[in-house]
């Protein structure tokens, strides 16, 4: 779908107040402005998907939904399983959200999920493989956004780890003679194998202060953002700018120091949430 700005428009007279709460230390949900909104999972929302999560992010909600089908490898990657990342914005989910195909803002989405789990080798791509050179597991991850209220970088990232974390390879068989594959969806033949967990860890600049997990109205008046992809082992796998705002050294370094901090207490929050369903 296309979309109109992603955020919501704030009276001049709601800045000032957001503004003076951030300035106190707090979200205008009285939280501290470094502290994370509830996180909520539920498992197994799309039965026709091969793995799918609804989760919440305080009052932002996004679905992620995966599906395997067999294809054929990349030529220049003849040993790997493909990834195909996909995202959505639901008219539903916002005032400012209209119908249409995705826009620069949803492509954007996909692009930093995309890059996060590739560059930091998430996925065990090479497991994907049926037949050398000829047949591969491809690997489609859609994420719907399905209730806009801030963040939705971090609550994608997530949901689409949270997926896959959750996800299992049908069984399937190979006729040596024909070479025909034949799927059985109803058996499962073994998790996908996650070699680490990624999350997202975006920080926004609201006047000159600096604030995590904001509510939408918050997102509104912050000048940019900064997002960092923080890996289990605690490595920075990417890095994306939003936004007319700007960063100073000092603040990109602190604003680092954040997410690599906050990036590993949110991995293992994900993985207590996903291990507690298996």
């Amino acid at each position: 779908m296309s979309s109109t700005p992603e955020t919501f428009l704030v009276p001049k007279i709601k800045y000032s107040a957001i503004l003076n709460v951030v300035s106190k230390g707090f979200h205008v949900d009285r939280r501290p402005i470094m502290e994370y909104r509830q996180i909520n999972i539920v498992h197994n929302v799309a039965p026709n998907a091969d793995a799918s999560v609804l989760l919440k992010l305080g009052n932002t909600q996004i679905l992620a939904g995966i599906k395997l089908e067999i294809g054929q490898p990349f030529p220049d990657n003849p040993d790997e399983g493909v990834l195909i990342v996909n995202a959505e914005y639901i008219p539903a989910a916002s005032p400012v959200y209209e119908p249409g195909p995705p826009d620069e803002n949803a492509i954007e989405l996909a692009r930093i999920i995309d890059r996060s789990l590739r560059e930091s080798k998430a996925i065990a791509l090479d497991k994907l493989v049926i037949l050398p050179g000829k047949k591969v597991w491809s690997l489609w991850l859609d994420v719907y956004v399905l209730d806009y209220d801030g963040n939705l970088i971090d609550a994608s990232m997530l949901a689409s780890m949270a997926a896959l974390a959750t996800t299992y390879i049908p069984h399937y068989e190979v006729d040596q003679a024909t070479g025909i594959i034949k799927v059985d969806r109803s058996k499962k033949l073994a998790p996908l194998t996650i070699n680490r967990y990624v999350v997202a860890v975006t920080i926004n600049k609201v006047g000159d202060y600096m604030v995590i997990d904001p509510t939408g109205e918050e997102e509104a008046i912050a000048s940019g953002s900064i997002t960092f992809s923080i890996s289990e082992d605690n490595h920075v796998v990417g890095i994306q700018k939003r936004g007319m705002g700007v960063f100073s050294v000092d603040e990109i370094e602190k604003a680092l120091e954040v997410a690599l901090n906050k990036g590993k207490e949110i991995i293992e929050l994900l993985k207590k949430l996903v291990e507690a369903t298996k």
